[in-house]
């Protein structure tokens, strides 16, 4: 598969791929390698695994990273409730010993988290470690094996290899630096926000229904919105809810009803600040350009 049949077959899954965001992914696919995905906020790097896992008609398996995760709730950690009601069940029927250790420590009380959930697929999955920037520092050591060697190592138990290498894709806000660690082993690229034409394109991928013109001024319009000094600057959701709350109200044109369109800016200005300085003068003037 070349990296265009890719960007193609992404496409039935109504995701618009970039020329270089299409090259990274089937750079990765051909080299095995995980992908890093830094960008702001909104623009598609989630959906860019679920999209992938979607056209390759194989398993996501999403890590949601967050200050303070550590090894048991992203690798893996035994089911102490079971391994008590056994030990007590063997204590009743007189068992000890080094037979009951060995079965309240197999494969069958561990409890898999997606990390080695995995690399134990018979499959090749598509495991998405989502926003690794909100995480610790310190964990990212602990995802340097599995993305070295695509193996874990459990004291009682050993080392579990991957069954099947999967797609591994990470994404980044950039809210703080990465370790060079784990940079280097991943290739890299960087998801901007798109140009008029591919959100455009997006738009009518997810939106079938929308009427040209409408869907022209709405790209116009947030894309020209983006360029305002906001706290948070809407992605392609924003965009997508935008239309449908368009559509659903029956507005034709952004131009005719100024006290309406102000009213959707709920699905684009998601803080006080931003929504008290894009004033209804603001969204006309915004409008106008966009028309």
């Amino acid at each position: 598969m070349t990296w265009s049949d890719l960007q193609s077959s992404l496409a039935t899954q109504n995701y618009v791929a970039s020329d270089d965001l299409a090259v990274a992914l089937h750079l990765a696919l051909s080299l095995e390698r995980p992908l890093l995905l830094e960008g702001a906020a909104g623009v598609g790097k989630t959906e860019v695994a679920r999209s992938l896992a979607a056209a390759r008609d194989t398993k996501l398996i999403r890590l949601q990273c967050y200050e303070g995760l550590d090894a048991a709730q992203a690798i893996y950690e035994w089911n102490y409730q079971r391994q008590l009601l056994t030990i007590r069940a063997a204590a009743e029927d007189g068992e000890t010993g080094k037979a009951v250790e060995a079965r309240i420590f197999s494969r069958d009380f561990l409890l898999e988290r997606p990390l080695l959930a995995a690399i134990t697929q018979d499959t090749p999955p598509v495991l998405l470690i989502d926003e690794i920037d909100r995480a610790d520092e310190e964990f990212e050591a602990y995802l340097l094996e599995i993305l070295s060697d695509f193996q874990i190592s459990i004291p009682e138990l050993g080392t579990i290899a991957a069954n099947a290498r999967p797609i591994v894709i990470l994404t980044s806000n950039g809210t703080r630096d990465l370790s060079d660690a784990l940079r280097r082993r991943c290739l890299y690229t960087y998801v901007d926000y798109p140009d008029r034409a591919t959100e455009l394109s997006i738009l009518k991928a997810r939106c079938s229904a929308i009427e040209a013109r409408l869907a022209d001024q709405i790209v116009g319009f947030v894309q020209t919105l983006r360029k305002e000094e906001l706290e948070k600057t809407p992605g392609i959701a924003e965009t997508l809810d935008f239309a449908a709350a368009l559509m659903g109200l029956g507005v034709a044109d952004l131009t005719k009803d100024p006290a309406l369109l102000q009213l959707t800016l709920t699905t684009l200005l998601k803080t006080q600040a931003d929504q008290a300085q894009v004033t209804t003068e603001v969204a006309q003037r915004l409008a106008g350009k966009a028309a």
